[in-house]
């Protein structure tokens, strides 16, 4: 897991986001001052210091800047933030991209990240675990109640850091074949997140963080920007594990798509694609709103802003057709939960938790991503299933077709190339409403950061819930300290290979098992995958 000044270069070299990158080999030095947590403790970044607090014996530092305002750079690759001398308060969230929703404050100006560590420039070499929020690659931000970095701190010794950056159209707005000023734009997020992995890189020996040892994870579409991040050349050696949890990313939007996309945008918002001023000075509010039109791709659904094979970043699909060979020995773990859709899906559309056999057909075609015949998936899941109603088949098929599809694709393709993998699935239900949701989308957000309690978790407190989330913490801290999830409160969990399929399943009772939902996998095996979006 060691990594190389050479290989964390590889792919990048040239590009201005490199500027004042250190040696490997001088970043492993311990730090020659030592500097014990104080209730103010101040940390020194490559830019200037910021000032944060203590809270239960961990330094936490919000809303520390590794960016500079992108009002200035808007549709354009980030720049690193001008240094500054006098000393920043860190005690705050930065603010998140703008978006439709309330997630606090929102401004373009929105390149921040928290970090949470035991130790500064103390040597400590703590594994840093970077997470990448959800959202669809259109909303969210580092600054949720769920992702607050402290109890993992506090159990495994190691460090937490959250990332904003942009997203929707400020993200993602590919109009690469539209304007020679906007090269990149389609994929302007994920250049953020990889200037924000160069941050954590150059100053984690001043918060007591290893650089050899950067994991990330992320949930929903945080695993899919991982995904991503593991087919593009310049994220190369800028992490050394990774961990997806119902977030995947088999093919990125193709350019033509994108250029649709954008075009059917910008009518929206009336600006020529030529006109550089005009996509500069439009104002936020704009660019939020005009978010709501329909997908021209796909009319029934609302515009898809997502990655884009631009030949910049992406030169390839992230997971298509095969796993991506630049990431092939970096350890990965790939999770979903049980019943994703049940509040994907039910939360918005109520109705579908009393479905009858008439209305099933046609819901089915809505909502499983796939062309494939419903009658028949309808007929095989009631031999499966017997005894199940035509609400249950439908949050079954769903999440076999459109949430865990992906994941089989990635962790088989992963399998094939002989990539050290780990499967995971969450089968806890939530105590919510009497068991309603099942194991939903989400609900490994919680387990995984030990915060059971933390506003918007749908795990409950009980003796399981606190088994599992002690289990999956654990398993994720592990996996940062030494790429293996393995630790003592688990089973053997074995890296996934074919035929077998190994997954580690977290439930009332935790335990290893082969392919399971086989004959669920079986049925969509039968079609080619297709990624919403791309």
């Amino acid at each position: 897991m060691d990594m190389t000044r050479r290989d964390s270069l590889a792919g990048i070299s040239g590009v201005t986001l490199l500027a004042g990158l250190p040696s490997c080999s001088k970043a492993h030095e311990p730090a020659a001052h030592v500097s014990p947590i104080s209730e103010t403790p101040i940390l020194q970044t490559q830019y200037g210091p910021v000032k944060g607090y203590k809270s239960d014996g961990v330094a936490v530092f919000k809303g520390v800047r590794y960016g500079s305002d992108t009002r200035l750079t808007r549709f354009q690759k980030p720049t690193p933030p001008q240094p500054w001398e006098k000393v920043q308060m860190a005690d705050k969230y930065g603010a998140a991209c703008p978006q439709r929703g309330d997630v606090g404050p929102q401004s373009e100006d929105c390149l921040f990240l928290n970090v949470w560590t035991a130790g500064i420039a103390d040597g400590g070499n703590r594994p840093i675990m970077v997470y990448f929020h959800g959202g669809a690659y259109a909303a969210g931000s580092g600054s949720d109640p769920l992702y607050d970095g402290a109890n993992l701190v506090k159990q495994g010794d190691v460090v937490v850091i959250t990332v904003n950056h942009r997203l929707n159209a400020l993200g993602y707005l590919s109009l690469g074949l539209l304007n020679d000023d906007f090269p990149d734009s389609g994929n302007a997020g994920m250049w953020d997140l990889i200037l924000a992995l160069m941050w954590v890189r150059y100053n984690a020996s001043a918060f007591g963080g290893d650089p050899s040892r950067i994991m990330v994870f992320g949930q929903s579409g945080g695993g899919a920007k991982i995904a991503t991040l593991m087919a593009a050349p310049a994220a190369k050696g800028l992490f050394h594990s990774a961990a997806t949890m119902s977030g995947q990313q088999v093919t990125a939007s193709g350019p033509l798509n994108g250029k649709r996309r954008a075009l059917a945008y910008l009518d929206e918002l009336s600006i020529d694609p030529l006109n550089s001023e005009g996509l500069r000075k439009v104002s936020a509010e704009k660019l939020v709103d005009a978010l709501s039109i329909a997908d021209p791709v796909n009319p029934e659904r609302r515009l898809y802003f997502g990655p884009v094979l631009d030949e910049r970043l992406l030169k390839r699909h992230p997971f298509w057709p095969t796993a991506p060979e630049q990431s092939a020995e970096i350890p990965m773990i790939l999770g979903n939960t049980k019943d994703e859709t049940r509040n994907l899906i039910g939360r918005r559309e109520p109705d579908s938790f009393s479905l009858d056999w008439e209305r099933l057909p046609e819901r089915l075609v809505r909502h499983m991503r796939a062309d494939i015949n419903p009658l028949m998936v309808i007929q095989k899941y009631r031999a499966i299933y017997p005894e199940d109603s035509a609400t249950q088949i439908f949050f079954k098929a769903t999440t076999a077709s459109r949430s865990w599809r992906g994941q089989v694709e990635e962790s088989d393709a992963r399998a094939r190339q002989g990539a050290p993998t780990w499967v995971y699935q969450m089968d806890l239900p939530s105590p919510e409403d009497n068991g309603k949701w099942g194991a939903p989308h989400t609900i490994d957000i919680a387990h995984a950061f030990n915060n059971l309690e933390g506003e918007g978790s749908l795990t409950g407190s009980g003796a399981a819930a606190q088994r599992v989330a002690s289990q999956l913490s654990n398993a994720f801290i592990a996996f940062a300290r030494t790429g293996n999830p393995n630790h003592a409160q688990l089973p053997n969990w074995a890296r996934h290979s074919l035929p077998s399929r190994e997954t580690m399943v977290f439930g009332r009772e935790t335990r290893a098992v082969n392919d399971p939902r086989k004959a669920e996998r079986e049925i969509f095996a039968t079609v080619p995958f297709n990624q919403w979006g791309t």
